[in-house]
């Protein structure tokens, strides 16, 4: 009994009618009933009655139809299951998130994956959770790590939260502490302390920049900048030159190497709530749901 000898019995047991099937499988006409004959013999029983323009399968091939539907069934699966196996050793994962993630919380988990899975290319895109949203729906990225509550929530998108993650303030050693007034560091800095410090702020669109702003707003104050319109990188080189202070996340302050001090945020602070985003109506591939697994299991 050969394989394509089952297409060709059930496309005709469908269709009814030995031409379309035929056409249905890409055969020639003669080939498929060849191969139909054929299958009788081996089995040794007509599989169908046939008459003009009338096409009707015996007992036999009733007995034969489920088992020949779930054995193609089967294949196709085993098919799929090699081919997505095949796609852990090759292909690509596009994966955005919010450039404080990419300092903080990215470069432990890309290592891991990289050393299991080191056919697969790792692309990454840097931006605001409202960019990210938008290249997911577009079908740009496969995952991304964005910030909570979306800027637009879409009900195209699943999202599932991966963490929560404070917020501090970092400043240069040789400037004073934060909310000191120049009279020696606390161990804490309340949000409303930084009213008349000098703020390093990030560009349009960074998740972090709105969220310092409303804070200070929320405490009855306008924050004062210093410099604004950085990238993370950025910021964190003109606090480290003395230029005013930043509030980022504490993964990336603890990553940040010497030339800044850190100080955290009084009880009850800031934090920001990070998931993982993917499209709703499309399922990620194969290595960007064992990417998803390895996040979320970090």
């Amino acid at each position: 009994m050969q394989f394509h000898q089952l297409q060709y019995f059930v496309a005709v047991a469908e269709t009814r009618h030995f031409t379309r099937a035929a056409e249905l499988v890409h055969v020639a006409q003669p080939s498929l009933s060849q191969q139909i004959k054929s299958l009788e013999r081996e089995l040794g029983a007509d599989l169908f009655l046939r008459a003009r323009g009338n096409i009707t399968l015996t007992d036999a091939g009733e007995a034969l139809l489920p088992l020949a539907r779930r054995i193609l069934a089967d294949a196709d699966t085993a098919r799929y299951e090699v081919q997505e196996l095949a796609q852990l050793r090759s292909g690509r994962v596009r994966l955005g998130a919010t450039p404080g993630l990419c300092t903080g919380l990215l470069p432990d988990v890309l290592r891991a994956f990289h050393d299991r899975y080191p056919g697969i290319r790792l692309l990454i895109e840097e931006g605001g959770s409202h960019d990210l949203v938008r290249e997911l729906a577009r079908g740009a990225l496969d995952l991304a790590l964005v910030v909570l509550p979306l800027p637009t929530p879409s009900p195209a998108l699943t999202t599932v939260e991966l963490l929560r993650e404070d917020l501090v303030v970092v400043s240069s050693p040789e400037a004073p502490a934060p909310g000191s007034g120049g009279g020696g560091g606390r161990g804490t800095v309340r949000v409303a302390d930084l009213e008349g410090e000098r703020l390093v702020m990030f560009r349009h669109g960074y998740d972090l920049r709105e969220l310092t702003v409303a804070a200070c707003r929320a405490e009855g104050f306008e924050p004062d900048f210093a410099v604004e319109g950085g990238e993370m990188d950025a910021v964190l080189g003109f606090v480290r030159a003395g230029l005013g202070v930043a509030v980022v996340p504490r993964m990336v302050a603890a990553r940040s190497g010497p030339g800044l001090r850190v100080t955290p945020l009084a009880p009850p602070g800031l934090e920001r709530t990070i998931a993982l985003a993917h499209r709703s109506d499309v399922a990620p591939p194969r290595a960007a749901r064992e990417l998803q697994r390895m996040l979320l299991e970090r």
